[in-house]
C-alpha cells in the first residue's frame, strides 16, 4: 500500500504532471505556469515544442527529451535528480501526458521509490469533445487510438460494440475515414461526433449519424487531430452482466476472481483473458508485473 500526502512535506522532491495547453496557448493555467518556473528540469515529449512554449511565457527552466524511444533510460536519469532533491514536471506536446501520451512509466518509478507525484489539472482534448459533442456524458469510456492493422481493430470494435457508455477515440487525419468506415460496420448508424482542432483558430465540431460524418469526411481532404465521440449501445439489456468488469484494470479483475470467487491465480487468469478476448500471456505479463 501507498499513501500519498501531497502537501504534508514540502521540501522533498516531487514528480509534477503537467497538462499543457492542446492548442490556444493562454489555456495553461498559473499553477502549472509556476511549476513549470519552479522545477529543476522538464521532461517534455519533444523539446522543441515545449521551448516554443516557455519562449511564450518568459521561461527559461532547462529541458530533457522524455517519448516514447528513449523513456526507458531517460526514467533513469530522471529519477537520479530526484534522489538528488530535484524536483522534475513531466509534459507532452499537448493535454495530459499518459493519456495516449509517454508518462505513466516515470509515474510509477517515482511511486515505487515513494516520491511525492503531483498531477495538475488541465486541458485534455477527449472531454473537451465529449462535453461538446451533445452526446451523454454521464458515463463515457475514453479508449485512444484504435489498432492500425484491420484485424485487430475489427476485433476491438466487436468488444467496445456492446458498452452502453459514450466512446472516446482519437484519430490521425490519415486513417479517420477508414475508421469512421469500420466504426459504422461494427455499431451501425449510430450518432456521433467528430472534434477538429480544438481550441484552435479552425475549431470544428461535426455532429450527425457516422453514416453521416463518413459522407462529410469523404468530401474533404482531411487536416488536424480529431476526437471522435460515438453514441454508446442504447439496447444492450440495462441489466447486462456481460460488461460488468469494464471499469475494472486487468490486474483488479483478476484479483476479483481470485478473492470473490476464490478461483487460483492460474484460473483467474485465463478467465480474465476470455472475458477481454486477450492471451494469456498478455494478462499475466500485466497480472505479475508488480511482483517483478
Amino acid at each position: 500500500m501507498n499513501i500519498q500526502k501531497s502537501f504534508e512535506d514540502e521540501t522533498s522532491a516531487v514528480l509534477y504532471v503537467v497538462p499543457t495547453p492542446i492548442g490556444n496557448l493562454e489555456d495553461i493555467t498559473y499553477r502549472a505556469l509556476n511549476v513549470l518556473k519552479n522545477v529543476a528540469v522538464i521532461a517534455a515529449e519533444d523539446t522543441r515544442n515545449t521551448k516554443n512554449l516557455l519562449h511564450y511565457f518568459e521561461m527559461t527552466t532547462p529541458l530533457v527529451s522524455y517519448h516514447e524511444h528513449n523513456k526507458r533510460g531517460r526514467e533513469a536519469d530522471l529519477m537520479k535528480r530526484l534522489d538528488g532533491g530535484d524536483s522534475v514536471a513531466i509534459v507532452s506536446d499537448a493535454g495530459m501526458p499518459a493519456i495516449s501520451d509517454p508518462g505513466y512509466e516515470l509515474v510509477q518509478a517515482a511511486i515505487e521509490r515513494e516520491y511525492r507525484v503531483v498531477v495538475l489539472p488541465g486541458a485534455n482534448a477527449a472531454l473537451c469533445a465529449l462535453v461538446g459533442s451533445g452526446l451523454p456524458a454521464d458515463a463515457f469510456y475514453f479508449y485512444g487510438f484504435l489498432p492500425r492493422k484491420k484485424k485487430e481493430r475489427t476485433e476491438e470494435l466487436e468488444r467496445l460494440e456492446p458498452y452502453q457508455a459514450t466512446l472516446l477515440f482519437y484519430e490521425s487525419p490519415y486513417r479517420i475515414k477508414e475508421t469512421l468506415k469500420a466504426l459504422q460496420a461494427s455499431f451501425g448508424n449510430r450518432r456521433a461526433a467528430i472534434a477538429r482542432e480544438l481550441t484552435k483558430r479552425f475549431e470544428e465540431y461535426v455532429r450527425g449519424t457516422l453514416g453521416e460524418l463518413l459522407e462529410w469526411a469523404e468530401q474533404k481532404e482531411m487536416k488536424g487531430e480529431f476526437c471522435l465521440v460515438v453514441e454508446g449501445n442504447a439496447e444492450a439489456p440495462q441489466d447486462s452482466t456481460a460488461l460488468w468488469w469494464s471499469s475494472l484494470s486487468v490486474k483488479e479483475h483478476v484479483e476479483y476472481y481470485i478473492e470473490e470467487s476464490e478461483m487460483p491465480s492460474k484460473a483467474a487468469i485465463k478467465q480474465v483473458a476470455a472475458d477481454r478476448k486477450l492471451s494469456k500471456r498478455e494478462v499475466y505479463q500485466v497480472f505479475h508485473v508488480g511482483d517483478e
